[in-house]
């Protein structure tokens, strides 16, 4: 499970502590004092430190100072004797995460390395999922630096944040950065994508409900309120939910209490709420649609994600940043292609972007991905452009048809490909071979 130092100049308790420890899976290292902890430490990798304070040679606080400089910092838990408090103190200012009174029984120990290296493994799980996120949120423009150094400013606290952009922007990646670079990162983050779930189902999903609230309701069922506790709940289109929802949502968020349906007893929850719209709310207040007192307590720090129009800068590192994702080198997109993109307005923002470099690889194959490979697809055809097309004898399931063939030809037969082209799930490209009464084409 995790990689341990002991340190003890007892070699029986040492011991005794080790053997614990192993037989819970751990990996242990023991050192018989202080001056052997530190070249440990600086040799060998380490998830945690079980020191004692007070050891001939070097004591336990030039080890804990020790672990605590490493990169990330190591969690140390100090063992002291009875009647020496202060020095648990002292080591607690000087970064301890935990200590025990000695004498102390092995299931004391246990339980406090448990908790260690469960925190251990949340802030490491934290770290990773932040360098993940991180190139996802390219900044090389002014406008997305704005935006990243909001969000870094606004993580410590515990603010309300509501993120504003066009669908398509990376609002979801930037609530996920916020919290997994809070203090809230080891507990769990719940994403709820409000214009998903209609009013009855997103109230229960989200206050939960006891058995028998409504038809349907055989067990008593925890909501997402409650699921996040101590951690943070992202609430992705907010401004589709009706009037009636909004209530229950400011009621909570005045109180921070929320009241599952089919209950009475009004529960404690400790949750930061991130909400997301790309519906200007202040216009949705002036029309009545949405509540101003909802708005002002979502609105407490408010981060507005630039469109990829407004950052042309981003255009070229993001499109690199996919493609080293997929194990590509930005280098295989030439510089034809590279001006391609910075010329393209992307109305779908950094999803459209991703989705043309995806074609633009299935496209080139081994080749370069060329300018055409990421040219732009026609848009939706207006209704002048749809009246060309409407001549005597034009046969509507012959034009979907081909329309289908020429996508699975370019796609090289991959259909989840093919759907991407075609702007449609590969479920609904199933659907109309199946009613047009065609099988897979030979290609």
């Amino acid at each position: 499970m995790a990689r341990i130092l002991v340190v003890d100049d007892e070699p029986k308790l040492g011991k005794l502590a080790a053997e614990m420890l192993q037989r819970d899976g751990h990996a242990v290292v023991r050192a018989g004092g202080g001056r052997e902890a530190l070249v440990a430490i600086a040799a060998q990798p380490f998830d945690a430190v079980l020191t004692d304070l007070r050891m001939p040679d070097v004591d336990g606080l030039a080890v804990l100072r020790a672990a605590r400089a490493r990169k990330p910092p190591l969690e140390v838990v100090v063992m002291t004797a009875f009647g020496t408090a202060e020095s648990a103190v002292e080591a607690m200012k000087a970064g301890a995460a935990d200590y025990v009174m000695k004498p102390f029984s092995m299931d004391e120990l246990r339980l406090r390395v448990r908790r260690l290296v469960e925190k251990h493994g949340a802030e490491e799980k934290a770290r990773r999922m932040v360098g993940e996120l991180t190139p996802r949120l390219v900044a090389a423009s002014a406008a997305m630096r704005k935006a990243l150094e909001s969000a870094d400013r606004v993580a410590g606290a515990d603010a309300t944040v509501l993120l504003l952009g066009e669908s398509g922007t990376g609002k979801s990646q930037l609530a996920r950065y916020i919290h997994f670079s809070s203090k809230r990162a080891g507990a769990p983050l719940i994403e709820v994508h409000c214009a998903a779930l209609p009013e009855a189902l997103l109230e229960a999903e989200l206050f939960g409900y006891e058995k028998g609230a409504f038809t349907g309701a055989t067990d008593r069922r925890r909501g997402h309120l409650s699921a996040a506790d101590g951690g943070t709940l992202f609430l992705d289109e907010i401004g589709e939910i009706t009037p009636a929802t909004q209530v229950k949502l400011l009621r909570f968020l005045q109180a921070r209490e929320l009241v599952a349906l089919g209950s009475s007893e009004p529960q404690k929850v400790d949750v930061r709420v991130i909400a997301a719209t790309n519906r200007d709310l202040g216009a949705a207040v002036r029309e009545g649609t949405f509540r101003e007192d909802f708005f002002y307590r979502l609105n407490v720090f408010a981060i507005e994600m630039p469109s990829l129009r407004a950052r042309p800068d981003d255009i070229v590192p993001l499109a690199e940043a996919f493609l080293q994702r997929h194990g590509v080198p930005g280098t295989k997109l030439s510089p034809a292609a590279r001006e391609a993109l910075r010329q393209r307005a992307f109305p779908g923002n950094v999803r459209e972007l991703e989705n043309a470099l995806e074609r633009g690889l299935i496209l080139a194959g081994e080749e370069e991905i060329a300018a055409e490979h990421v040219a732009e697809q026609a848009r939706p055809a207006s209704r002048s452009a749809a009246g060309d097309v409407l001549t005597p004898g034009f046969d509507l399931d012959s034009f979907e048809r081909d329309l289908i063939f020429a996508a699975l030809e370019r796609a090289g037969g991959n259909k989840a490909s093919a759907a991407r082209l075609l702007g449609i799930t590969r479920r609904r490209l199933y659907s109309r071979l199946h009613s047009l009464g065609e099988k897979e084409p030979d290609l």
